[in-house]
């Protein structure tokens, strides 16, 4: 199973912007996704990034204010956040094998994440 590395993260002020990173030695040719989980609420499913065409999608909290992307040359998908809002704060995971035009996952293995504060 490739395994993959968040980073990025940190403690930004309502209306700031942080990019996130999803690197591995090679990203899977699969769907890709940034999920969060903010605490004492359950996990959910933020940007995907299909391997066909490269069509992206977003939860209706983020649209507009992120944007995902993906750099095979550098192995790395990026989730870029504008215009945070404190609801934003959470940890944020990338996953490797979401089912498009779903938030479910073939698997249920999740990286350590990297935390996202924001202050309002």
């Amino acid at each position: 199973q490739v395994k993959l590395t968040e980073s990025g993260g940190g403690s930004v002020q309502a209306g700031g912007s942080l990019t996130l990173s999803c690197t591995a030695s090679k990203l899977p040719d699969r769907h890709m996704a940034w999920f969060r989980q903010a605490p004492g609420k359950e996990r959910e499913g933020v940007a995907a990034f299909s391997s066909i065409g490269g069509i992206t999608s977003y939860a209706d909290s983020v649209k507009g204010r992120f944007t995902i992307a993906r750099d095979n040359a550098k192995n790395t998908l990026y989730l870029h956040m504008n215009n945070l809002k404190p609801e934003d704060t959470a940890m944020y995971y990338c996953v490797p094998d979401v089912i498009w035009g779903t938030w479910r996952r073939s698997s249920n293995s999740w990286g350590p994440g990297t935390q996202v504060t924001v202050s309002s």
